[in-house]
């Protein structure tokens, strides 16, 4: 479990790597993560935190409270430091699906499924928004490797231990998402369903999840049924009839598509093992010698995991569907890892052979080449947020706007950038002029045809909201994409 030095100088490394570009390209935190430190910092100044707010996305127990303490640390500056959080966190996750793959598949298998991990396009993008997933796979993947690097010959007492390690992880991994719940709940029936603590541990999550949700809205289902009606309102794909296609289409595009065929490939080689230990055989592919896999094969033990992973991952998401809940992407992150840690083991056992390796290493570089534009996007991407959080604190700052705030609350076109609004203003005085028309006060609106896109339109929420101009408004002030307009009756 612990570093060796040389491994810690790489992780180190990494991780200095990781806060130069979080410095040197700052970006900002998403929709959900900026409600979360609004509700941090609500929670530090005492207030109940607006759970119910219009719009308002899923609570997360263990973010609101990182969120909070970040808030009493970092000041105004959390939301940068929830970005830095992401992506020490995706660091973080690398170096842990690496030893995952190193213990079940070997060194390369792992040091690759560490790559596939830490250059994707989702994983990258979710920490510089400061998503709350890549924290959660972090801790997965880390009581995955808690797991897998125990040996079969271990004592019964270090076992105890180990169970009791892994489901202490998935507590802090079920208070950021309840796909950790699952994976809790399948680990304790399998590594010992009579024993009490295991049964404690597993519930903790759930159960606290519940607590809080009771406390503050006094429903324990708030969060079930608040995602459950926030899906029907914004219309999002959901109902079992969505997943089958879903899953297919958001492994592709989450992985990439040859690291999904490479995962599927290795998934099948790693079935091919019956018994512990494996048995050498030999798979004849056309055109090419067969391949002596017995070596390459993993045992029956070290499979266990990620195919747990793989699993309890696809078993969450088809159970969300179930359940009415939105069919997002998001919600496939851990078969995606469990994936990438069989495309590491697909990729090693193959490039024992050099035609391969070569056709492999082609295949590879001409993605690269197709998707080059890929990280023009992220940079686009990047950029636009910068712009954005930019343009709106001048707005917010800006002198004539603070001044017409004494008229009334500041209201933008829908919900996309209320709490970003909440959280610069340090003010509850923020509204969504979807839900509510205001006849007095600040009211901002998007000019530009990318802003009026992502922010001055909304699902469930009239684009006229960005169009029509309130009686009585008149404009007073413009910083790049926001104008804002204000109205103070006396």
């Amino acid at each position: 479990m612990f570093l060796r030095t040389r491994e810690a100088a790489v992780v180190a490394a990494l991780g200095v790597a990781a806060l130069a570009l979080f410095l040197l390209a700052p970006t900002y935190p998403n929709y959900d993560a900026y409600y979360h430190l609004v509700w941090g910092r609500e929670l530090v100044h005492g207030i109940t935190p607006t759970f119910e707010a219009y719009q308002a996305p899923t609570e997360h127990p263990l973010y609101i409270a990182i969120a909070a303490v970040l808030g009493v640390v970092f000041g105004s500056h959390a939301d940068r430091a929830l970005v830095g959080l992401g992506a020490l966190s995706l660091v973080w996750l690398a170096w842990a699906t690496w030893r995952v793959g190193r213990a079940c598949f070997g060194t390369w298998a792992g040091l690759l499924a560490g790559l596939f991990v830490a250059s994707s396009f989702a994983f990258l993008l979710y920490a510089a928004r400061a998503y709350d997933d890549v924290p959660f796979l972090a801790l997965v993947l880390t009581a995955a490797m808690v797991e897998a690097e125990t040996p079969a010959e271990a004592s019964d007492e270090r076992r105890r231990r180990r169970s009791r390690a892994v489901l202490g992880v998935l507590v802090f991994a079920g208070l950021l998402r309840p796909e950790a719940w699952v994976l809790g709940g399948l680990y304790w029936l399998w590594r010992g369903w009579r024993r009490f603590d295991l049964l404690a541990l597993a519930c903790v999550a759930p159960l606290t999840w519940a607590l809080v949700d009771a406390l503050v809205t006094g429903d324990p289902l708030h969060s079930l049924h608040a995602t459950s009606g926030l899906a029907d309102e914004l219309g999002r794909a959901r109902g079992i009839g969505a997943v089958p296609g879903s899953f297919v289409r958001f492994v592709f595009d989450v992985s990439r598509p040859p690291v999904a065929v490479a995962g599927v490939l290795g998934l099948a080689f790693a079935l091919l093992v019956t018994r512990p230990g494996g048995a050498a055989r030999g798979v004849a592919l056309p055109g090419l010698r067969a391949l002596r896999l017995g070596d390459a094969l993993p045992s029956v033990r070290a499979l266990q995991v990620p195919l747990a992973l793989l699993l309890a991952g696809t078993i969450t998401f088809v159970a969300s569907g179930a359940a009415g809940l939105s069919v997002l992407p998001r919600y496939l992150t851990v078969p995606v890892v469990a994936l990438c840690l069989f495309a590491g083991h697909a990729v090693a056992v193959l490039g024992r052979d050099r035609r391969l390796l070569t056709a492999m290493v082609v295949v590879g570089l001409a993605f690269l080449g197709l998707k080059a534009g890929s990280f023009s996007k992220l940079h686009t991407e990047l950029s636009f947020i910068r712009t954005t959080h930019r343009d709106l604190t001048a707005t917010l700052n800006d002198p004539r706007v603070q001044r017409a705030r004494a008229c009334g609350p500041v209201t933008l076109p829908n919900y996309r950038l209320t709490p970003d609004t909440k959280w610069a203003l340090d003010s509850e005085a923020v509204g969504a002029r979807s839900a509510r028309r205001r006849d007095a006060g600040v009211a901002l609106y998007l000019v530009g045809t990318k802003p009026i896109q992502r922010y001055g339109r909304a699902d469930g929420a009239s684009p006229a909201t960005n169009v029509t101009v309130d009686h009585g408004f008149v404009p007073i002030a413009r910083h790049g994409m926001f104008v804002a307009y204000a109205a103070c009756p006396r």
